[in-house]
């Protein structure tokens, strides 16, 4: 089952789902601001991208600014700063078969569904 993690106020969010929707294959929506993901889920979408919990991070928020950037930290802390703080989570990840994707730009997530 194809999986997007989805925020309804991001315009590329709001892409990423449409082109999941035109594609007329099944898949499920969470809205992550809501059902926030466990730190065990993180760990496991991160493995799933093959990127580090700091490339996760939407690092232009304005709680990242103002409480972590600069600071040496550890990717159990930052994957804690996301879960405390789902905003900083970039998006939308859309994952599929075990592979996944940020999809900015929205190409990379028609590439996932090939």
């Amino acid at each position: 089952m194809i999986k997007i993690y989805h925020n309804p106020r991001c315009s590329k969010s709001r892409e990423g789902l449409a082109l999941l929707t035109d594609s007329g294959k099944e898949f499920e929506i969470i809205k992550y601001l809501e059902d926030v993901p466990t730190k065990e889920e993180l760990r496991d979408i991160l493995g799933i991208l093959g990127i580090s919990a700091l490339q996760l991070v939407r690092k232009n928020e304005p709680i990242w600014k103002e409480r972590y950037h600069g600071k040496s930290l550890s990717e159990d802390e930052i994957i804690t700063a996301m879960v405390q703080d789902p905003r900083l989570i970039e998006r939308p990840i859309v994952i599929h078969n075990n592979r996944g994707t940020i999809g900015r730009p929205t190409e990379k997530i028609r590439i996932l569904l090939q």
